[in-house]
């Protein structure tokens, strides 16, 4: 890559973090030696990027950073341009607003080439979802689980069995098909998963809950699934 392309890579990579990065993690992550880091750092600090750290510590953004304007290659703007119509498709109605605006905002900025094949992306995804009760379901999750809010759920499993179970909403998964809730069940004292399309109805609650490193959507993952967010 040129050199301009590897300063906004390198500021990029910078950005995404919130701790102190080696030279030798980012010329691992960019596969260049770690001269060619020190050399670039040196260039962004005397355009002015205010880059705090040293030599053998490592590197971060301090206040006052910012980006330039974003530039995407042809690949990477039709996997977001594909990711924002799954987003429009299959998650709800302010999402699906949220990805609209975006994707104007983008489409204005990009060269005609382009916006040309976005507008003839031979991929298309349906949106049967977003306008459904498990949409507003969805919406009204995402809510709850934002202002940490504890909920009340009438539910019915496979089998069709009917309860209700008051709830705190950590996290939702989407598998392709269903969407699934990852809740701690305040009854069983432990994490569940709910699908959304059987929560027959979803009751806010005044009642608040706090998170911690083993009760939280990012603790689940990795115990279910041994992955991280």
């Amino acid at each position: 890559m040129s050199k301009s392309e590897r300063l906004f890579e390198l500021l990029t990579l910078l950005r995404s973090k919130r701790y102190a990065v080696t030279a030798k993690a980012m010329a691992e992550e960019l596969g260049v030696s770690e001269r060619t880091i020190y050399r670039d750092v040196q260039s962004l600090l005397l355009s002015g990027v205010p880059i705090e750290g040293e030599a053998g510590v490592g590197y971060r953004l301090g206040k006052g950073s910012h980006l330039p304007p974003l530039m995407f290659t042809e690949e990477e703007m039709l996997a977001m341009e594909l990711g924002m119509r799954m987003v429009r498709a299959w998650s709800d109605r302010q999402l699906a607003a949220a990805s609209h605006s975006a994707s104007r905002k983008i489409h204005s900025i990009l060269p005609e080439h382009i916006r040309a094949q976005i507008e003839t992306f031979p991929i298309e995804v349906p949106a049967f979802h977003v306008g459904s009760e498990n949409a507003d379901r969805n919406e009204l999750l995402r809510e709850a689980t934002a202002q940490f809010k504890k909920i009340q759920i009438h539910y019915e499993t496979g089998e069709g069995i009917v309860s209700d179970r008051v709830v705190q909403p950590l996290g939702q998964v989407y598998w392709g098909k269903v969407w699934t809730l990852v809740a701690w069940c305040e009854l069983r004292n432990d994490y569940r998963s709910f699908r959304i399309d059987r929560i027959l109805r979803v009751d806010s609650l005044a009642d608040t809950f706090t998170t911690h490193k083993e009760k939280s959507f990012q603790h689940y993952l990795a115990a279910s699934y041994g992955c991280e967010k």
